[in-house]
C-alpha cells in the first residue's frame, strides 16, 4: 500500500488529490491536509467582492465530497516536514496541527510515501504597515470572507455617493514585490461597472496603482495580442481599457505605507508621494507558509527543500543567473524536489527560478517589479500532472516523469470587467506560452498566433459558464474529470 499525502486543498492539491484517488486503487490511501474546512473557488471572489454574489456561492465543505470520494481530510496546519523519518523509524512524514474547534492545537504524524506540497501562498499582509484587512486600513479578495467585507464597505461608499458625496477608490498592488495584478485589474473593472449599474459613477474616481512597469504587464513581462489580425502589446490594449472607462493609473509604485484614508508610495525614480482614499482594495505579495523541515536527527534542513521566500524548491536552475542570461528552460517540468525524489510542489507552493518580467530597482533601492503568476489553469495542470507521475511510479510502469513546463503550456484567462447578461463584459486572453520563450520565437517570446485578446459580452457568458463548469468539478460531480482544467 502507498501513502499519498498532499498539504493544501486549494486549485493544485484539489486536483491532484481528485486525479490520485480516481487513478489509484482502494489499496493505496489519499489524504489531503487542509488548515480551512472550505474549498474557495477564487476567481469568482472579484463578483463577491463587488456585491453580485454571496460568499456561499463560491464555497463548499470539504469533508463530505472527500468522504464520498474515499479521500481521507485532516483539517489542520502543515507544520513541519521529516523526508527522512526518525532515527529509530526512516518513514518519512509530516506533523500537522489541527485547526478544528475541537481539537485546535492538538499535533499529529501523518506518514506518507509520496508528498505533495500544496500549500500556496502565505499572504504578506505584513509586509507594508497598515495593508490588509486584518488590523490594517485597506481591503482584499484574496478570501472569500475578504471579498464579503470589501462588498460591504462599497455599499456603504454607494450610499454616501448617493447623498452627494465623492469618493475615490485605490485598486491594486500594495507592495513592490505583488503578483496577481489580474486579480485586481479585474475587480477595478468590475467596480466601475458595477458603478455605472448603481448610477453613482459620476461621484466616483477611481484609481489603478500598481508594481507593474506598464500596465498590461501582469508579472508576465506583458503580452503581444493578436486582434483583427493586427498585433497589439497588452499595454495599449489594457490603457485603451482603462481609458474607455476613466480609470486613472499609477504604476512603477510601490506603496510603503497604508493609514487611514491615505497610501504613501515610492515610485522607481525616488519619489515619495501620498494619496488620499474612500476605498483602498490592495492585494498583498506572497511568500511560502511557514513550513520547516527536519533530518533524521532533528536538525533543521529547510534550506536544503525550500527557497529563501519560503516556496519549495524544485526541479529548475535555482542559479540566480543574470535576467538578461534566462532561458525557458530554468523552468520546473516535473515539480520534484531535487533533494528528495518522492517530495513535490505545485501551484503556488513551487518557487519559481526567475522573474518573468524584468526586475527593476528604486533610486532609493526598493524593488518594484512583479514576482510571477502561478495561479488558475497552471495550478490545475501541475497538480494534476504530478498525481499522474506518482500514479505511474505506485503502479511501477517504467515511464519518463510527466511534464508541466510553464514555458511550454499556453493558458486562457477571462477577466470579468462587468458582470451583466445582457451588458455586461470580459476581457479573453490566450497566451502561449506562459514563461516567454525566446529561443524559439525572438521577437516577442510567445507564439503570437496562438497568443491573442478579445473583449466583449461573449466573453462574460464563458465567464458565468466557466463558474459553473469549476465548481461542478471541484465538487466532483458526474463526469467532473472530464471539464478540462
Amino acid at each position: 500500500m502507498a501513502r499519498v499525502v498532499i498539504l493544501g486543498a486549494g486549485v493544485s492539491g484539489h486536483t491532484a488529490a481528485s486525479f490520485a484517488r480516481r487513478w489509484l486503487g482502494p489499496e493505496h490511501s489519499v489524504t489531503v491536509v487542509s488548515p480551512k474546512p472550505t474549498y474557495n473557488w477564487i476567481p469568482s471572489n472579484i463578483w463577491v467582492g463587488i456585491g453580485l454574489m454571496p460568499e456561499r456561492k463560491v464555497v463548499f465543505d470539504l469533508a463530505p465530497i472527500y468522504a464520498k470520494a474515499g479521500i481521507e481530510f485532516h483539517q489542520a496546519a502543515a507544520v513541519s516536514i521529516h523526508p527522512e523519518g526518525r532515527a529509530e523509524d526512516r518513514s518519512p512524514f509530516v506533523t500537522i496541527e489541527s485547526t478544528e474547534a475541537a481539537t485546535k492545537g492538538k499535533t499529529q504524524d501523518l506518514r506518507y510515501d509520496y508528498l505533495i506540497n500544496a500549500t500556496g501562498p502565505k499572504l504578506k499582509f505584513e509586509a507594508t504597515p497598515g495593508l490588509g484587512p486584518h488590523g490594517g486600513h485597506s481591503l482584499s479578495v484574496c478570501t472569500e470572507s475578504h471579498a464579503t467585507e470589501a462588498a460591504k464597505a462599497l455599499d456603504v461608499c454607494t450610499e454616501r455617493m448617493r447623498r452627494g458625496e465623492r469618493q475615490r477608490f485605490l485598486i491594486g498592488t500594495g507592495h513592490g514585490s505583488c503578483t496577481c495584478q489580474g486579480a485586481a485589474f479585474e475587480y477595478a473593472v468590475n467596480l466601475e461597472f458595477e458603478l455605472r449599474k448603481r448610477k453613482v459613477r459620476d461621484k466616483a474616481e477611481i484609481v489603478w496603482i500598481s508594481n507593474e512597469y506598464e500596465l498590461g504587464d501582469f508579472g508576465m513581462g506583458g503580452l503581444h495580442l493578436k486582434r483583427g489580425g493586427y498585433v497589439t502589446p497588452s499595454k495599449i490594449f489594457t490603457e485603451s481599457l482603462f481609458a474607455e472607462r476613466g480609470l486613472e493609473w499609477i504604476t512603477r509604485a510601490h506603496v510603503q505605507e497604508v493609514q487611514p484614508g491615505r497610501a504613501f508610495y515610492e515610485t522607481l525614480d525616488g519619489g515619495q508621494h501620498q494619496i488620499d482614499f474612500d476605498f483602498a482594495m490592495l492585494l498583498p505579495p506572497f511568500s511560502g507558509v511557514p513550513l520547516k523541515a527536519f533530518d533524521r536527527a532533528g536538525e533543521d534542513i529547510s534550506d536544503r527543500l525550500f527557497a529563501k521566500n519560503g516556496f519549495m524548491k524544485v526541479d529548475a536552475d535555482y542559479s540566480g543567473k543574470p535576467f538578461e542570461k534566462w532561458k525557458a528552460s530554468d523552468w520546473p517540468r516535473t515539480y520534484q524536489s531535487p533533494a528528495f525524489d518522492n517530495v513535490y510542489a505545485v501551484g503556488i507552493a513551487f518557487a519559481p527560478p526567475h522573474a518573468i518580467s524584468q526586475p527593476r530597482t528604486s533610486a532609493r533601492g526598493t524593488s518594484i517589479s512583479p514576482t510571477p503568476p502561478r495561479t488558475g489553469q497552471p495550478s490545475a495542470m501541475i497538480g494534476k500532472v504530478v498525481a499522474g507521475t506518482i500514479v505511474d511510479r505506485i503502479q511501477g510502469k517504467s515511464v519518463a516523469p510527466r511534464a508541466a513546463s510553464m514555458a511550454e503550456m499556453g493558458a486562457a484567462c477571462v477577466a470579468s470587467a462587468g458582470a451583466n447578461p445582457f451588458t455586461g463584459t470580459a476581457a479573453s486572453m490566450v497566451v502561449y506560452p506562459i514563461v516567454p520563450d525566446f529561443e524559439r520565437f525572438p521577437q516577442t517570446g510567445r507564439d503570437t498566433n496562438l497568443t491573442y485578446g478579445e473583449i466583449g459580452l461573449a466573453g462574460h457568458w464563458i465567464k458565468i459558464l466557466l463558474h459553473h463548469m469549476f465548481l461542478h468539478k471541484a465538487k466532483l460531480r458526474p463526469g467532473w474529470q472530464l471539464v478540462p482544467e
